[in-house]
């Protein structure tokens, strides 16, 4: 049972993390320091999306869940709702390429916008 929960906690820190990743930048309009949280976590997002490859939490929740005695992504409230959210079977890697320009430009927005006000004080310094 303990390990079912621990891979459950996972997956829920994994979303948790790839909505950070997407939205991340916005946290900066109130906390300029995490920008230097989130910008590395969208450099990793980027990577995983258009590399093909598959975060490293991803092995550790499946493993979780052979210790568990589970096979895969079976049963439970978080398995059906969160996974597919994370691991939509759609996705193919055109659709992580499109995915990732998504992140980016939803990223661009976000920090344009932190960064204007900025501009807007260095025209009024005489």
């Amino acid at each position: 049972m303990g390990w079912r929960i621990l891979a459950d906690l996972l997956v829920v820190l994994h979303l948790a993390f790839a909505a950070f990743v997407v939205f991340g930048g916005f946290l900066a309009w109130k906390w300029r320091w995490a920008a230097f949280a989130h910008l590395p976590a969208l450099a990793w997002g980027f990577w995983v999306e258009t590399s093909g490859q598959i975060c490293p939490l991803t092995p550790l929740e499946i493993h979780l869940r052979h210790l568990a005695g589970e096979a895969g992504y079976r049963g439970g409230f978080l398995n059906h709702y969160v996974l597919s959210i994370l691991y939509p079977p759609w996705l193919t890697p055109p659709d992580q390429w499109v995915l990732a320009a998504v992140l980016l430009a939803i990223n661009v927005v976000a920090y344009g916008a932190l960064l204007r006000p900025h501009r807007r004080l260095r025209h009024k310094v005489p």
